[in-house]
């Protein structure tokens, strides 16, 4: 048994659905770790009695949180972020092709996924679903790296048969092998899952696509990423190579491509019905506020999604994202829920960040939040890392304005510890 003592929040249930309680705070709180898992979670006193022989490390000052989970995000794209000047298939062309390119080279894969990993951790994410390159050792380099970190993490190789360079090419034949290829070697392996990852509509062919839906109901517990309606050019390319197709996501329909474990990236430019089709069919949206802003893709209509009852969760989306970090990109969804005169409350974006990814990845029951029996991912935040979030958080007369300062002023300089599983994976300045 470890003992953890600081102010602890987390979400219980989603804030915008009027259940409560939503979330669960304890200005001294006590997290109690058993082995991996929660053993747990409330007010030091009523909990005290529990500790036994168990030393307690005090967080003075400190914010204890789940685990950020990162929805979408793409390891590859890490050495091209901050890449100027283009909106998204014209950024493709110029920046990401050629940086995915160079992950052919299964050494040059083992360094960046190092580097990766190390990166998300500094950040406090503790669960991701990624992105690799069309490469099947990108992502048995990423796999490896976080069967090591005891991560729990979902990644996929890039299907792709058409509309980019040769070189980053697969194939009907060569994207199948591969994909079966990792799920039977890295699936369920540690806490690791595999999502088929077609890139998008324009990149693989409708006989890909059929394949990749082909694998999925063969394979009903691994997961599905692609992208869906981020840019209006995105759109219109789609609609010239499937004309038969009633819209973008009626394209991935037919494929067998929309179900419970499906995430899809952006949907800035769905319409209500559109949502409603992806919640009939228990699939979920991943959120990313930067990349949409960074490329000019647009605003993503959060409001509507929830509404019309879709999983939504949060994506750093780098490289086209500008930070790795989950606190930044809550602040980045403020600043998009404004432009549309909808701000986002600051307990609901935290549940973006923490349960609500988990249950658009299905994984709520084993993370999300520090309820007794979770998985002990967790992190402990310094509320005055910086001068300024030091004096804007001292000022703060709730809870939800110090979530607040946190969104719109924090960094990877926050977060303080992160805890993967009951082990300390990170602690800031060492």
């Amino acid at each position: 048994m470890r003992a953890y003592r600081a102010a602890i929040f987390h979400l219980l249930e989603e804030p915008a659905s009027g259940r409560t309680p939503a979330h669960a705070y304890h200005p001294d709180g006590l997290l109690l770790v058993e082995d991996d898992r929660i053993a747990a979670c409330g007010d030091f006193e009523a909990l005290k009695d529990q500790l036994g022989a168990a030393p307690v490390e005090a967080f003075p000052g400190r914010l204890i949180t789940p685990g950020f989970i990162d929805l979408h995000i793409h390891f590859p794209q890490l050495e091209a972020i901050a890449a100027y000047g283009e909106q998204l298939l014209d950024w493709l062309d110029r920046y990401i092709y050629p940086a995915e390119a160079a992950f052919a080279d299964p050494a040059h894969a083992a360094a960046a996924a190092s580097a990766f990993l190390d990166a998300l951790l500094r950040h406090g994410t503790t669960t991701a679903l990624v992105f690799g390159s069309s490469h099947k050792a990108s992502v048995e380099a990423l796999f490896t790296e976080a069967l090591g970190r005891n991560m729990r993490l979902i990644a996929g190789k890039v299907l792709m048969d058409r509309g980019a360079p040769d070189a980053l090419l697969d194939g009907r034949d060569g994207g199948r092998r591969d994909t079966l290829d990792l799920i039977a070697d890295w699936n369920g392996k540690g806490r690791l899952g595999y999502a088929v990852t077609p890139r998008f509509a324009l990149t693989s062919s409708p006989a890909q696509l059929a394949m990749a839906g082909e694998i999925l109901a063969d394979h009903p517990d691994v997961w599905l990423q692609t992208h869906l309606a981020e840019s209006p050019a995105e759109i219109a390319a789609v609609g010239g190579l499937f004309p038969d197709a009633g819209d973008y996501l009626a394209v991935y329909e037919a494929a067998g491509l929309v179900r419970r474990r499906s995430v899809f990236a952006h949907c800035v430019h769905l319409d209500n019905a559109g949502f409603a089709r992806l919640a009939g069919a228990d699939a979920a949206v991943a959120f990313c506020p930067a990349s949409n802003l960074f490329l000019g893709s647009g605003l993503f209509p959060l409001r509507a999604a929830l509404t019309e009852g879709v999983k939504v969760g949060i994506g750093t989306d780098v490289g086209a994202g500008t930070s790795v970090s989950v606190l930044a990109n809550l602040g980045e969804a403020y600043k998009v829920g404004q432009l549309q005169h909808q701000p986002l409350d600051p307990l609901q974006a935290f549940y973006l960040a923490t349960l609500g990814g988990a249950r658009a990845l299905d994984l709520d029951d084993r993370i999300g939040n520090l309820a007794p029996g979770k998985e002990a991912d967790f992190l402990v935040l310094d509320l005055a890392a910086t001068p300024v979030l030091a004096a804007r958080t001292g000022a703060a007369a709730s809870l939800e304005e110090r979530l607040f300062a946190l969104m719109i002023l924090g960094d990877d300089r926050v977060v303080e510890q992160t805890y993967v599983a009951g082990v300390r994976r990170h602690s800031r300045g060492r």
